[in-house]
């Protein structure tokens, strides 16, 4: 059996994918690339000159298509050659090489991500070193159908240190005819070795029309806020819709109007939501989009006024924002407070008690904002 074959479980029994965004398809059924010409071109470009690197870090914001595009990759390598080869990276759902990418039953293609753990019944928090050494016996098997190999590590950010280096012996010596798509959401915290040993392809976020039919291909309705909100990526979009994420923003914003003199009872209303069991979403979701209010505050004190995403954002954002002064003030904010929700987050602090602080610091700055 083969090492992605391996990967198959009882679809009554699987556990979930750590590559997969709830309320999506994941990026292998996923057969339309929107928005992103530029990398592809690029890429094919590459292969019909003969000069196709072995190794390609996919770069950007998380969920503009950089899975998307490694999948579109990875079948189109599968069929090169053959009678039934398309001329770009789009591919019909119902072609062979596409029918098994989607079931990971391709001998070809190897999905490296983060496994389960059957002892404690949860994803692993990173890849380890052993995932990354089934790799070993992949190269090693001849493909019957000829072709390109491809391996898709999504993302190679979780990697473990041990992992990290094991996978930089593969690219330091890669195997012949194979091909590596590393995805990297923040591909600084990569070892520069690994980065340099990579062909690197931008991926930018993505325009609003493409973003609409990119909601709308995973059966999402995109309306201004929302789009304004996610900052051009589909994936954050479909969070923001899934955990009602404007309503959120509207309030937060509501409250902010009150600043300096804020509504503490309004305030902890707000940070009690984030309270209780299940309520994990809702707490990362607080803490982004207070993240992204504080940097649409900077924006606007730069003279950079964001379109609107919630009623009376405009009047709030330069009545607290109203120079650039200010807008240090608020990027400064968005650093310390950035560096205390990890410290809060590593010590366990409740969740209302850190988002309450969070909100008594934004009052408190509000007053000097203003002078």
């Amino acid at each position: 059996m083969s090492a992605a074959r391996a990967t198959l479980v009882d679809p009554t029994d699987a556990p979930p994918e750590p590559d997969k965004l709830d309320g999506a398809p994941h990026p292998r059924n996923t057969m339309t690339l929107l928005g992103q010409a530029t990398p592809e071109a690029a890429f094919l470009d590459a292969v019909a000159d003969d000069k196709l690197h072995h190794a390609w870090l996919l770069t950007g914001p998380r969920g503009v298509g950089k899975a998307t595009f490694a999948w579109h990759a990875a079948r189109y390598l599968r069929a090169i050659g053959s009678d039934d080869a398309p001329t770009g990276l789009a591919m019909p759902a119902d072609h062979r090489v596409a029918r098994r990418a989607s079931a990971l039953a391709d001998p070809g293609v190897f999905l490296l991500r983060r496994t389960w753990d059957h002892k404690l019944k949860r994803l692993k928090t990173v890849i380890g070193v052993d995932e990354v050494r089934r790799l070993t016996p992949f190269f090693g098997m001849a493909l019957p159908d000829g072709g390109h190999r491809a391996v898709i590590v999504d993302s190679a950010d979780e990697m473990n240190p041990n992992a990290a280096n094991a996978l930089l012996k593969i690219l330091e010596e890669p195997p012949a005819r194979s091909v590596l798509f590393l995805i990297s959401h923040r591909p600084a915290r990569l070892l520069p070795t690994i980065r340099s040993r990579c062909r690197t392809l931008r991926f930018d976020t993505l325009a609003p029309a493409d973003l609409n039919a990119a909601l709308a291909a995973a059966g999402h309705t995109a309306d201004a806020a929302l789009a304004e909100l996610s900052g051009g990526s589909v994936g954050e979009a479909i969070r923001l819709a899934q955990d009602d994420g404007a309503a959120l923003y509207n309030a937060l914003i509501a409250l902010l109007g009150t600043a300096p003199n804020m509504d503490r009872a309004r305030a902890r209303a707000l940070a009690d939501t984030c309270s209780g069991r299940g309520a994990e979403a809702r707490y990362d979701l607080t803490l982004r989009l207070i993240d992204l209010a504080l940097a649409r505050m900077a924006r606007a004190g730069l003279g950079l006024l964001p379109p609107e995403a919630a009623p009376g954002e405009a009047a709030t954002l330069a009545r607290l924002s109203p120079s650039p002064h200010a807008a240090r003030i608020w990027a400064q904010l968005a650093e310390t407070m950035a560096a205390r929700a990890r410290h809060g987050r590593a010590v366990n602090l409740d969740p209302p008690v850190l988002i309450l602080d969070l909100l008594l610091a934004i009052n408190a700055a509000a007053g000097d904002a203003q002078r």
